[in-house]
């Protein structure tokens, strides 16, 4: 079993720009897909993949409504998986998750989840 720790959320204004981390131990991060997912907390919200890396980091993956502004990346030597989130919106508020899976795809039903780190965009 991997272990994940989300880090770098926190209060934003809209247009700015944050950094999301997640650093990785227990087993060999190269073997793993990494993903991250967002879980708004408005009613009738349900959590939405936000972006996804391939093992080897040579495939990524974005959901519609963030493509262009986020960009996934993995670092092999420290284990981390980052999300770097630019001219961000206020519907970009929500909890992140990182995700860790055999592949991309999979990583919604059969992936191992970090506690999550809250992003908020507000004025």
């Amino acid at each position: 079993q991997v272990q994940l720790v989300e880090s770098g959320g926190g209060l934003v204004q809209p247009g700015g720009s944050l950094r999301l981390s997640c650093a990785a131990s227990g087993r060999t991060f190269s073997n793993y897909a990494m993903g991250w997912f967002r879980q708004a907390q408005a009613p009738g919200k349900e959590r939405e993949f936000v972006a996804g890396i391939s093992s080897s980091g040579t495939s990524r993956f974005y959901a519609n409504s963030v493509k262009g502004r986020v960009t996934i990346s993995r670092d092999k030597v420290n284990n981390t998986v980052y999300l770097q989130m630019n001219d961000l919106k206020p519907e970009d508020t929500a909890v992140y998750y990182c995700v860790a899976g055999s592949n991309v795809g999979e990583l919604d039903h059969h992936g191992s989840w970090g506690q999550g780190t809250q992003v908020t965009v507000s004025s």
